[in-house]
């Protein structure tokens, strides 16, 4: 699934506007507001502001235009009036976006007011551990050392990674080849090629790596009740080494990311 240079460009403006939605959801207060409340504001500001799709509308019958995973919940939480973000929440928001037919994928784990040491710390190490992955991200490296870095990171600090779900191929459509696991081994897996377009968005638990679905059908919980953060990005392999395509403004890169 190799992209042209047009079809990067595409991308590239893609990413832009996505990464635009975080930057106005970093100005906005979430304690206090309800999931539902915030996903009809990034509603609103994607096709109203940004003239743009939002891409997870209607996907597989979805009917919110983000994910909101609040606390113990690993991913795909759905919005809700009755979900009201508190002081000391930690919340992922996974939001996608289309533009001219290309699609971005991006998520960011918020500490909300006064969040506890343990918390921060586990938010911080997810944050580092899709710095890690990304770091791997060239033509001529493999898939396996993109898992490998991840899981490695996660384990040195205590923490555990999620094997239930992982990163994907991206453009067209929201899912495409290849699989982009968070957990493997170095020097294994496909070859990445300049024009390969992938996210890569590692869960972190501090507990167990084990996780169940609720009876909604779509709300992912860890398996013992412990917090789960995520961080996501996406991005593309270069001739050289890596391009962030979700990069938000302002936001600090690894020196070891090699563009």
């Amino acid at each position: 699934m190799l992209k042209t240079p047009d079809e990067l460009a595409l991308m590239r403006e893609s990413g832009r506007l996505l990464a635009q939605v975080f930057t106005m959801l970093d100005r906005e207060t979430l304690a206090g507001q309800s999931t539902l409340a915030i996903n009809d504001r990034v509603e609103r500001y994607i096709v109203d502001e940004l003239h743009a799709r939002p891409a997870s509308k209607g996907q597989y019958d979805f009917a919110f235009v983000l994910n909101s995973s609040i606390n113990q919940v690993v991913c795909h939480g759905v919005p809700s009036d009755a979900d009201v973000i508190r002081d000391g929440d930690i919340v992922n928001l996974d939001i996608t976006l289309e533009k001219n037919g290309f699609i971005a994928d991006s998520s960011k784990t918020y500490l909300v007011g006064e969040v506890a040491p343990a918390a921060r710390r586990l938010v911080r190490v997810a944050q580092e551990a899709m710095w890690k992955g990304i770091a791997q991200v060239r033509a001529g490296a493999r898939l396996g050392d993109v898992g490998a870095a991840i899981d490695r990171h996660a384990k040195q600090h205590g923490y555990s990674v999620v094997r239930d779900f992982c990163g994907h191929g991206i453009g067209r459509e929201m899912h495409e080849a290849p699989e982009v696991l968070n957990y493997g081994r170095p020097g294994t897996g496909p070859v990445l090629r300049e024009g390969m377009t992938f996210t890569v968005e590692p869960m972190v638990n501090q507990g167990t790596r084990k996780v169940a679905t609720r009876d909604d059908g779509w709300t992912v919980v860890t398996g013992d009740g412990k917090l789960s953060a995520q961080f996501e990005h996406t991005v593309a392999v270069t001739a050289t080494g890596v391009e962030v395509l979700t990069l938000r403004e302002g936001e600090a890169v690894p020196k070891e990311v090699r563009a």
